[in-house]
């Protein structure tokens, strides 16, 4: 495909298998909060225990990730993407298989390391399956697999999960992963790494210049703020908007909703003025955190504001993914789209860590909102002073 050519149908067959694995291994990463009860009771274990399994995947994502990619640099995408749907498979298995708490902490830091080298050198086969223009939204094609796992597939593999183990649950998702394997194979291209792979030193080296560390920063910032008021979303819709219990998976719902059309935007405008699309997307999150502070006020609100938080979340994801991999230049850009993965992650986890030292210190649920505004609000200000803006539209 030239550069100035339209994706062709088998090119866009390759960004739905593409989408196809990233939904799979969402599923894989989220679907483990609804199973929370079984899985502590089955292994005689506590919930706080049981919680460490969420933990022990993101240090997969955040620590296998850049290390497989670099043992990976010479390999075709194309491998590198079936072998690690292959190890997500062995992975799912193995949790379905664990018989004790450990082997399970185990299953899951493996399977992890599958998540962060697979959306990684994803998000740059996307890229090489579209036109330059489009790149922006090819990622978020690909992503979109993500967010649909959050959407239907969570409550899904959770409705299985009570109803026939937990251990069902990881066995469908194999399944899942046959399918996605199966897909990645047929409708993949086998597409040429643009440059020779370095020494693992030298790729390191690349990796802490200036400008991808602040790519990596403002993801993990923008992301700080997302799970800062989204891991104790329960109970602020519960306690501070009047809503049962019954009614928290439906308001999920719509949250979902609103990472599919966001993370859509997000690609985009991506597309269209990178800088703006990153300082855009940061500064409406962080808006949006604090004016979400009176809407959960009423269920009205509540309903409104989940929805709308969604759509700001993820529609940061494409355009700070895009640009990360964009200061890769002279580098391995998977080796950067890897880290800002595996950076995420590391906001996801600051941002749950920071939302439990606020409740601690008794500063109550309304406080989350204000201080899950001022990481993202932070990162705006690096897009704002570092990011030079684009010559064309």
């Amino acid at each position: 495909m030239t550069d100035h050519a339209h994706p062709s149908p088998a090119n866009r067959r390759g960004l739905i298998a593409l989408a196809a694995g990233s939904f799979g291994i969402g599923l894989t990463e989220f679907v483990i909060m609804g199973l929370l009860p079984q899985v502590a009771r089955s292994l005689d274990v506590g919930i706080a225990s049981a919680g460490l399994l969420v933990a022990g995947y993101a240090l997969g994502v955040v620590f296998g990730g850049p290390v497989l990619t670099l043992l990976t640099a010479r390999a075709s995408r194309k491998m590198v993407l079936l072998m690690l749907m292959g190890v997500f498979m062995i992975g799912n298995l193995a949790c379905a298989l664990a018989p004790t708490y450990t082997a399970l902490m185990l299953a899951r830091i493996v399977t992890g390391f599958a998540h962060g080298t697979f959306f990684g050198v994803g998000a740059i086969v996307a890229q090489q399956l579209v036109p330059p223009e489009r790149k922006g939204s090819a990622i978020a094609l690909m992503f979109t697999g993500l967010t649909l796992a959050n959407v239907l597939g969570v409550p899904f593999g959770t409705w299985i999960g009570q109803a026939w183990g937990w251990r069902a649950t990881f066995l469908v998702i194999c399944v899942l992963g046959i399918f996605a394997l199966s897909a990645i194979a047929l409708w993949v291209p086998r597409l040429p790494v643009e440059r020779a792979p370095r020494k693992a030193r030298t790729e390191l080296a690349a990796m802490l210049r200036r400008r991808p560390l602040l790519g990596f920063a403002m993801t993990v910032l923008g992301f700080a703020g997302v799970f800062l008021l989204f891991t104790y979303i329960a109970p602020v819709l519960t306690r501070m908007s009047g809503f049962a219990d019954s009614a928290v998976a439906l308001l999920l719902l719509l949250f979902g909703v609103g990472l599919v059309s966001g993370n859509l935007a997000g690609g985009w405008l991506a597309d269209r003025n990178l800088r703006r699309a990153v300082l855009g997307t940061l500064l409406a999150l962080a808006a949006t955190l604090i004016l979400s502070r009176w809407a959960f006020g009423s269920m009205p609100g509540a309903a409104l504001a989940i929805a709308m938080f969604g759509a700001v979340a993820f529609g940061t994801v494409a355009p700070l993914q895009a640009w990360t991999i964009r200061q890769a230049r002279g580098a391995d850009e998977a080796l950067a789209s890897t880290f800002n993965i595996s950076a995420f992650n590391l906001g996801n986890a600051i941002g749950a860590w920071i939302g439990g030292l606020v409740l601690s210190a008794g500063w109550g649920l309304p406080a989350l909102f204000f201080v899950a505004a001022v990481p993202p609000g932070l990162a705006a200000a690096i897009a704002f002073l570092t990011i030079e803006p684009e010559t064309t539209p």
